[in-house]
């Protein structure tokens, strides 16, 4: 089964408690690495700050 059809499908499923439920990104489906502040994986928020779809995030420099 291809992995984003498998996400789909664990999160049509409610946790038995509520403190089972994983932050997922909903872009990827990736259960690590995510940020919270912007609801995605840190690879998904990397690849969409690189080509300016966030607003407001730059790259740093010093």
């Amino acid at each position: 089964m291809p992995r984003k059809a498998k996400v789909v499908k664990d999160l049509k499923h409610f946790p038995k408690y509520a403190t089972r439920q994983k932050n997922r990104c909903p872009i990827c489906g990736r259960p690590r690495g995510f940020l919270r502040r912007f609801n995605m994986c840190r690879l998904c928020f990397r690849e969409m700050a690189l080509s300016g779809e966030i607003t407001g995030v730059r790259k740093s420099s010093w």
